[in-house]
């Protein structure tokens, strides 16, 4: 591991006292690794004969394990069962008591674990808007949501500031996952330990009370909202909290919470949570919903199950927007919504991100496969079938990991080329 700043340990000394030799043992330790069970498509319970590599719960989240195994071609993994997280980047999602039927906001997204947290929290029910202002990760989140198979969430990539503009006081629950220096990710991130400095912390805390500002605008009257960071430093946790209060007297300090290397099964993580008092709530513009007859089409002919909800276009490209968000005019959004396939010569081809928020007894027509099979498919190669026609869901233990089009006792291989290899 790269050598710690002198700077940033005399700062750690003084702030910890006693606690700092039990700190530096912990900081020159072994990172923890973790994932969450996707409980909008399993339960741990149900999860443990496919993926029998947890080693303990995590305290702070009821679907959070720890592990020591390398999951990402695992079928768990490749069927959105699971995500990998970082265990102290949990709290910061339970602390925010998101309910369905929530309208809520991940306000810097990526790569997008804490949003899959709050969408399986919102059980499909409710909407979940994910930010975040870097094209390239707000790419990488719109990919993680939908191998995570969430259906009401739309990708957003906007400054905070022009994102306050258009959703005044609409949000029930915000999340301030701000940027930071990443105090807490020394033992993993190295890149972090080189780019510290006193002066890159001050810079952080004066982006994040703005970016706090830019969120408060955004929280309806009576709404909670969680900032949490990866960082030590009291000047980007408390610190940021305490000069946002002395500017907004509608909100209130309910808890702060603190993960330490040294005293938790983790690494470093703060959460404060706010409260605005009783005041505005405020309605967006409706949606001017797109002709859904390509889709219907498709629907009545491959699935069991008929999705309900206003739908929008873009090209020959054909979405399902959640239910409340609204208008999507003014809005630059990554992915506005679930997905459901596009028009290619005349004909509707379905999408992956449709495929993986379905489950088994949704489609007409599914064909399973076994480990080796799976394999193959992620390489993109066709595979032997049953007879049939039509498009059908490759299956792993019943869960769908893509489309393929059945024709004379083959499965053609619909997955998209950035997930083979």
């Amino acid at each position: 591991m790269t050598k710690l700043p002198e700077k940033f340990l005399a700062r750690m000394r003084a702030d910890l006292g006693a606690d700092y030799p039990a700190f530096l043992a912990a900081a020159e330790g072994e990172p923890w690794r973790g994932f969450r069970v996707n409980t909008l498509k399993i339960s741990p319970e149900a999860l443990r004969p496919l993926f029998p590599f947890a080693s303990g719960r995590v305290d702070w989240c009821g679907e959070g394990f720890y592990y020591d195994v390398r999951a990402g071609r695992h079928g768990a993994a490749r069927a959105g069962l699971i995500y990998s997280q970082e265990p102290s980047a949990m709290i910061a999602v339970e602390e925010l008591g998101v309910s369905p039927g929530d309208r809520t906001l991940d306000l810097c997204a990526a790569p997008g674990g804490k949003s899959g947290q709050i969408a399986a929290k919102l059980k499909g029910r409710g909407l979940l808007a994910a930010n975040e202002v870097s094209p390239a990760r707000a790419k990488i989140l719109a990919e993680n949501l939908e191998r995570l198979g969430v259906a009401n969430a739309v990708v957003l990539n906007m400054q905070p500031d022009a994102l306050a503009a258009r959703f005044p006081a609409f949000f029930d629950k915000i999340l301030v996952d701000a940027p930071c220096s990443g105090e807490g990710m020394f033992r993993r991130d190295e890149a972090a330990v080189r780019e510290w400095s006193p002066e890159h912390v001050r810079s952080c805390a004066q982006r994040q009370l703005k970016i706090l500002c830019s969120a408060a605008e955004m929280l309806r009257g009576g709404g909670e909202l969680v900032y949490s960071t990866c960082t030590f430093s009291r000047e980007e946790n408390e610190g940021v909290i305490a000069r946002f209060l002395d500017t907004r007297a509608d909100f209130e300090l309910i808890s702060q919470k603190r993960i330490m290397p040294h005293t938790h099964r983790g690494e470093g993580h703060f959460a404060a949570r706010l409260r605005r008092a009783d005041g505005p709530s405020a309605e967006r513009p409706a949606l001017k919903s797109a002709d859904p007859a390509p889709y219907r089409a498709f629907e009545a002919e491959s699935l069991r199950v008929r999705l309900e909800g206003g739908f929008a276009a873009f090209g020959d490209t054909l979405y399902l927007v959640p239910e409340g968000f609204g208008s999507l005019d003014g809005v630059r959004a990554l992915c506005p919504g679930l997905m459901l396939g596009e028009i290619k010569k005349g004909r509707f081809e379905p999408a992956h991100a449709l495929c993986m928020a379905l489950k088994k007894q949704d489609f007409r027509l599914g064909v399973e496969l076994d480990d080796a099979a799976l394999d193959a498919w992620f390489r993109g190669e066709t595979l032997p079938a049953p007879e049939g026609r039509g498009f059908a869901a490759a299956l792993w233990h019943g869960f769908p990991v893509g489309w393929g089009k059945l024709v004379d006792g083959r499965l053609k291989n619909h997955l998209p080329k950035y997930l083979r290899g």
